[in-house]
């Protein structure tokens, strides 16, 4: 990974990048959209990347491999509009306020992929953990599918736990798990 170089891209210049973020799923997805995954279609995607450049803190990552595009990362703090819409399913909150956001609290880590030619070499590690360093809230989420043994198995090597379940009210959505991950300096 002699040549991977990853850019920053915030809320107000990520939509710049939008055929990027395109090109890259459309390669990391490949088996899902040929498999009529409903919510893997490019379009569907898009649309739900156009939706979340506007949550305020929005942040993207993007790994390029010598020039070519081959991953990208992206999330926002949780506040109390998108905090609300992101928990919204979840099934029996592990503790009394584990749902209540202020934009300080939590980091939602939205989207993680590697374009699957340049899987199995350390670029999704390199993006969540560029995403995340010096992310200033106090705690990261993610949701994953419980079957997705390969990207369960990374994230819980990386220190991420299972806290709950959600059941997103969405055409086409899964029963997802959801992961958290301590931001706070030891």
């Amino acid at each position: 990974m002699s040549g991977l170089v990853v850019r920053r891209h915030g809320r107000n210049d990520a939509h710049t990048v939008r055929g990027v973020v395109s090109l890259i799923h459309r390669g990391a997805c490949v088996r899902e959209v040929a498999g009529g995954d409903p919510s893997a279609g490019d379009a569907e995607f898009i649309g739900r990347f156009d939706r979340y450049i506007a949550n305020r803190g929005f942040e993207l990552v993007v790994a390029y491999e010598d020039g070519e595009p081959v991953g990208q990362a992206w999330g926002w703090p949780l506040d109390e509009r998108s905090g609300a819409a992101w928990w919204k399913g979840l099934v029996r909150p592990p503790e009394p306020g584990f749902d209540h956001e202020d934009g300080h609290r939590t980091f939602a880590l939205s989207a993680l992929m590697v374009h699957r030619a340049w899987t199995r070499r350390g670029i999704a590690r390199t993006l969540h953990d560029e995403l995340l360093l010096h992310r200033p809230e106090k705690r990261a989420t993610l949701l994953v599918r419980p079957g997705n043994i390969a990207a369960y198995s990374a994230y819980t090597k990386w220190g991420w736990t299972h806290r709950a379940t959600l059941h997103p009210d969405a055409p086409f959505a899964p029963t997802l798990d959801v992961l958290t991950l301590d931001l706070t300096p030891p």
